[in-house]
Parts: C-alpha cells; sequence; structure tokens
C-alpha cells in the first residue's frame, strides 16, 4: 500500500498564507525564493531528520498561483517505489498522466495526474534516505513549480 506523505495547496498571497496558517495552526514555514518557484515549505508536525514523528502524520508545501495553468488545487502526493510502475497502473485504472516523472534534486522522482473524479494527485518515488538526502530534501524543491504547468 502507497502512503500519502505530502500535500500540496496553492496561494494568491504568500505573506497572508503563511500568516494564516502560523496563527491559525502553530505551522511552521519556511519561503522559498525565486530559483526554487517561490514555493513555501509546511511543517505541520514535530520532525526530525526522517520526516515526522508520529505515524500517519504529514507535512507539506503551498505554491503560488499562475494564470493559465491548469489543476492548481490542494493536491496530495503519494510515495511510490517505482513511479514507472506507477504511473503505467495509474493510466490502466484510467488516470490521466500530466507530463514525464522529472527529479527533484535530493528529494526523488515526481509526476502528476488526474484520476477517475479529476483530482490533481502526485506521484513521488523518494531517493533513498541517507544523511546528504535528508538534508537536501528539506529545502531543494528546485523546478517544481515547471511540473505545475503540465
Amino acid at each position: 500500500m502507497n502512503s500519502v506523505v505530502h500535500f500540496e495547496m496553492p496561494f494568491d498571497d504568500r505573506d497572508r498564507m503563511v500568516k494564516f496558517y502560523e496563527s491559525a495552526f502553530g505551522w511552521h514555514t519556511r519561503k522559498l525564493g525565486e530559483d526554487m518557484g517561490n514555493y513555501v515549505l509546511a511543517t505541520t508536525t514535530e520532525t526530525d531528520d526522517n520526516g515526522p514523528r508520529r505515524p500517519g502524520a504529514i507535512n507539506g508545501g503551498f505554491f503560488p498561483k499562475k494564470s493559465g495553468w491548469p489543476d492548481q488545487h490542494t493536491a496530495i502526493v503519494i510515495a511510490v517505489d517505482d513511479i514507472k510502475e506507477s504511473v503505467q497502473k495509474v493510466t490502466k485504472a484510467g488516470g490521466e498522466v500530466l507530463g514525464e516523472p522529472m527529479a527533484i534534486p535530493g528529494v526523488g522522482q515526481y509526476v502528476s495526474f488526474r484520476d477517475t473524479e479529476g483530482n490533481r494527485v502526485s506521484l513521488l518515488q523518494p531517493i533513498p534516505r541517507t544523511s546528504h538526502a535528508r538534508t537536501q530534501t528539506k529545502g531543494d524543491m528546485r523546478n517544481k513549480s515547471k511540473r505545475r504547468a503540465r
């Protein structure tokens, strides 16, 4: 069984969104720069180098809405062992894969799809967790915004 490991939500106003989630829920956020698509990482639970401490808890992120881009809705990310095999399963089950899997340095292979109900969902084949990967995983979401155009 593949687990949900991350969520993503769009924003119109980054500062307003950060203030809301920090004030309303006590989440910790980290604003990434232009080179990272202005993505905002959100820590929603106690987390260490291996990820969330509590089983079943996940962290996530926020991306800026862009005019004319498809599927800018709240989405979940599902961890898979083999992204190519999972893409085939999604297609066979009636889903529509949105582009080709892309590498996120320090994180793994990533691709989005639409399920049979029109929901945008993403797949992530994480790289093995080494000390180097754990360090980069927290902040290296390079090229993530480019995938949303697909």
